[in-house]
């Protein structure tokens, strides 16, 4: 079959599977967080840190919450990377660096994975089983916790009780990522994905010589680092790696899990409003956009524009054969579309306008689907923009679904959605400034090192965490600039997320009237569309134009 009917195939099997699950998956994330029961393992958890699981929080105290449990969580990841030697399954190797430990602890806490060093080089199990897995479960319940505040905001009324964020934490862990990610690691393993606790095993060479194969425990780590839009890889070459990903099959799967949660948060969300339509719209929008993405980067690499790649009849460096052009560009798109990170080629070597398609959906936000909780309420904060800017051009104070949109909330809707950009365009701008930073920093000069810098800061800003490969960020500038990157591209949003949450739920929910906008229309699904593509062009097109637009016309 030729590859390009097989990516196909993959789309139609990947498409078909998502709306398989959606609807009793979607409905089962509204039970999860709605229900008043507790399970056995969790009261006993409760039990043992002293938490109330009957007392709710108002919005400040919520946040403070997650801040104090990122804060403990990167000290603690922090401290687990320099005491590497005298841990167990440390395997001889050394401690990690201050300023490598400082980026990698902000960047598994705030789930972007962004990695610096080469995973079975640098670390033994123990630092990646009780440190890196562990914020790979927990990071992603956080961005589940924050997404269901928001909707919480949208349905209480005349409150400031938001819920608890331990309870929420424990049961977006032990109710859902955790039971998928023990059954999808049996099944990667079943299909040829490694899982062990050695070090490597030494190979005879047909010279004579001898040479050792890494090993690691890898489809535990696999499926928590896709189902939670993770994406830091165990190898250094990630989900290109045939231990990670062997084979098409486990590439449909890592696809499928890293979009599952994104997708079906919109049924959630329709469910706990109490109209399924609204979760419809969003799941349009993101769709939609998705969808374009994912033919532009597909077109781009079957039809290239080099000397190398016209003679190839394709852009086939940096992708495994395995997989081909079909499976690589769903692979990318989807990534960058969520908050994963994970690659399965490297996006450097991309076209230059099919490099440009992460780069964008980053820049969009990562709002097709986007990250695990991230997606939903970074698309809700678009809407209420979209909402904002509705009521502009018509006069009338805006609301959505049932919630006057005034100047707190459409403030803390602003903050949340330029923290990304200000930081992207402030850390690109800055560390262009840098020319003894980029001298060797940079394998490549012109329109693509504007485009590796700038891909940094937007995957660093974003929490996506992949990158292009032409860029060394072993300095310590790079490595405190983009680990304070993804700090405030993780926690402005989620305060402002939650400040928002806080002053929808203080209201009394308003009636619809003749004049209302319907949010459930093929119009206000096109005004979102419209907000989230105007919103990056005006931001980003100078950047993107210097850079793989440059690049792509050249």
């Amino acid at each position: 079959m030729p590859d390009s009917w097989a990516g196909l195939v993959q789309v139609a099997i990947l498409l078909g599977a998502l709306a398989l699950v959606y609807r009793p998956f979607g409905d089962y994330l509204a039970r999860v967080y709605t229900s008043e029961q507790h399970w056995k393992a969790e009261r006993a958890l409760y039990r043992l840190f002293r938490v109330n699981p009957s007392s709710e929080q108002r919005w400040s105290t919520y946040a403070v919450s997650v801040l104090a449990f990122s804060f403990v969580s990167i000290v603690v990841l922090y401290l687990l990377q320099r005491l590497q030697p005298v841990l167990p399954w440390n395997f001889g190797r050394g401690a990690i660096e201050p300023g490598m430990a400082f980026n990698t602890a902000i960047s598994f806490v705030t789930n972007t994975n962004w990695q610096s060093y080469a995973g079975e080089v640098a670390m033994g199990h123990f630092v990646q089983l009780a440190g890196l897995t562990v914020q790979n479960f927990l990071s992603a319940a956080v961005g589940i916790a924050v997404a269901v505040v928001l909707v919480r905001g949208f349905v209480r009324r005349s409150t400031d009780r938001l819920g608890n964020f331990w309870v929420d934490l424990t049961r977006g862990t032990i109710r859902v990522l955790l039971p998928i990610s023990v059954v999808v690691a049996v099944v990667l393993v079943a299909l040829g994905v490694v899982q062990s606790l050695r070090s490597g095993v030494t190979v005879s060479n047909p010279d004579g010589s001898q040479s050792t194969i890494a090993l690691a425990p890898a489809a535990s780590q696999e499926a928590i680092k896709e189902l939670g839009t993770n994406g830091g890889g165990i190898f250094n070459a990630n989900s290109s790696h045939p231990f990670e990903n062997p084979s098409s099959w486990t590439n449909l799967l890592e696809i499928f899990l890293l979009l599952v949660i994104p997708v079906s948060m919109t049924r959630a969300f329709g469910t706990m409003v109490g109209s399924r339509r609204q979760g419809y719209t969003l799941l349009s929008v993101m769709g939609v956009l998705w969808g374009v993405m994912l033919a532009v980067a597909w077109w781009a690499e079957t039809h290239p524009n080099g000397p190398a790649a016209l003679l190839a009849g394709a852009s086939l460096e940096g992708k495994e054969q395995r997989f081909g052009i079909g499976q690589s560009v769903l692979f990318a798109t989807s990534t960058t579309g969520t908050s994963t990170g994970a690659v399965n080629s490297m996006h450097d070597s991309f076209s230059g306008l099919g490099g440009g398609v992460p780069l964008l959906n980053m820049l969009l936000g990562e709002v097709t689907p986007g990250g695990v909780g991230a997606g939903l309420y970074g698309i809700l904060v678009l809407a209420v923009i979209a909402m904002f800017l509705a009521g502009l051009m018509v006069g009338r104070t805006p609301e959505y679904l049932g919630k006057k949109l005034g100047r707190r909330e459409v403030t803390c809707a602003a903050v949340a959605m330029l923290a990304m950009p200000t930081v992207v365009l402030l850390g690109t701008g800055a560390a262009l400034l840098m020319p003894g930073e980029l001298d060797t920093a940079l394998n490549n000069t012109g329109p693509h090192g504007l485009s590796e810098v700038l891909y940094a800061y937007a995957s660093a800003g974003n929490n996506n965490g992949s990158a292009f490969a032409g860029l060394t960020v072993t300095s310590d500038w790079f490595q405190s600039s983009l680990g304070i990157a993804m700090l405030i591209g993780r926690f402005i949003p989620i305060i402002a997320v939650l400040c928002l949450a806080g002053s929808l739920a203080a209201q009394r929910k308003v009636p619809e009237t003749p004049g209302t906008l319907p949010t459930t229309s093929p119009l206000f699904g096109s005004l979102l569309a419209g907000t989230v593509v105007l919103v990056a062009a005006l931001t980003f097109i100078p950047a993107l134009a210097l850079g793989p637009i440059a690049e792509a016309l050249a």
